[in-house]
């Protein structure tokens, strides 16, 4: 049986460069870079440097000390919009957001209006694209932060960024975009889109698992979220993970290196895998935009009279890995809030399937999903009261 990944925008394989460029923090470099009265804290204090300026130089940032390093994308998430709303609580409670953000902003806005913050959730329309005149019209004297994703990690919706960020700051609030799905993916740079805050993730781009960065444009005021020690500047205390920094530094270095070349791969593929089910299946609907404005390894569709959770499980016995929506939810019965939110009925969201390609993805990959997909779908509809009234 073959064996076929197909979840990419879950996470992606580590690479072997950003392997060995961790070893060496594990085993010779293993300091603290916090301890800097010794050789071996000064190196790791250099290195950590070293990679902030990296880093900060593949997102296109103007100066190094603006890269923040996290735990994860949820962290810098979580730290953008609880940092901005409580360090600017003064000047308002306002916070504005999409319906189909990630739940780490959506579940930190929820928790912000409990303690005395307004969010506005804007609606997006039937390819999942903000409005950027709904943003303006948001907008209030109250109004402290902005913050919509670059690119939906469900429907592969790349967000008018630029725009909203220059609306934002017209009006003098402060926003923050959610790249971790775009980083890799799409070209990223934070001073030509304008953003005040943006948050990756390394997992996403081939890095390893447990470790973002947040880029803070330097004069935006954040509070702390992790309290403690004074690493980061005093932004972020925690003990540096320096070898997980350094596998995220050199993955992404390697991305921003390769991003033509892969982008135009996965599009090859997106494009063929697309095609291909909906020449094979009737009664499917591709969710999200046609080839523009989608991410380049996007694919996601809705079958009807199926649930997403047999086609997965079917899709597993034949050795293809997939998804339903976000991994973050799923563990969730209910059907994905990004489908809900750009107009599918609940019986049509449920039967959702999320194919996102990568670099490695072969055509004989995609032409594997392409034939047993079908016989699947054929299977469970035979299976439904709902299909038989179709097929009559």
């Amino acid at each position: 049986m073959r064996s076929v990944y197909m979840d990419n925008n879950a996470t992606t394989a580590l690479k072997k460069e950003a392997l060995d460029a961790m070893m060496p923090y594990y085993t010779d470099i293993y300091g603290n870079a916090s301890s800097k009265f010794y050789k071996i804290g000064r190196d790791a204090e250099q290195a950590l440097y070293k990679m902030r300026e990296s880093v900060a130089k593949n997102i296109g940032a103007a100066n190094a000390n603006e890269v923040y390093f996290t735990g994860s994308g949820c962290e810098a998430d979580n730290w953008a919009i609880k940092g901005a709303a409580f360090a600017n609580q003064k000047k308002g409670n306002h916070i504005i957001t999409s319906k189909i953000e990630h739940h780490a902003v959506l579940n930190t806005c929820e928790y912000l209006e409990k303690h005395g913050f307004e969010v506005t959730y804007l609606d997006v329309d039937e390819n999942g694209f903000v409005n950027p005149k709904s943003v303006e019209e948001a907008i209030t004297d109250k109004t402290i932060l902005v913050s919509v994703m670059t690119a939906n990690n469900e429907i592969g919706t790349i967000e008018p960024i630029k725009e909203i960020a220059d609306i934002a700051r017209a009006h003098k609030v402060i926003f923050h975009t959610d790249a971790v799905q775009a980083i890799g993916h799409m070209p990223i740079n934070v001073r030509e889109l304008g953003v005040d805050m943006l948050s990756l993730s390394a997992h996403k781009f081939h890095g390893p698992k447990g470790v973002g960065a947040l880029y803070i444009r330097n004069g935006v005021r954040v509070d702390n979220l992790v309290h403690g020690g004074g690493q980061e500047r005093g932004k972020r205390a925690a003990t540096e993970n320096l070898a997980g920094i350094a596998g995220m530094d050199k993955a992404l270095e390697i991305a921003v290196k390769n991003l033509d070349r892969n982008m135009k791969h996965c599009e090859k593929m997106r494009d063929r895998l697309i095609d291909g089910i909906r020449k094979s299946i009737p009664y499917c609907r591709l969710n999200g935009p046609e080839n523009n404005g989608r991410m380049c390894n996007n694919v996601n569709f809705s079958f009807q009279y199926v649930e997403g959770e047999s086609i997965l499980m079917m899709l597993d016995m034949n050795g293809v890995a997939a998804s339903s929506g976000s991994a973050c939810a799923s563990g969730s019965l209910d059907p994905s809030h990004v489908l809900m939110a750009i107009g599918l009925p609940h019986e049509i969201a449920h039967g959702s399937l999320r194919l996102s390609v990568g670099e490695e993805t072969t055509e004989a990959d995609v032409d594997y999903v392409i034939d047993v997909l079908p016989s699947i779908i054929q299977r469970l509809r035979d299976m439904s009261p709902l299909y038989e009234g179709v097929e009559r």
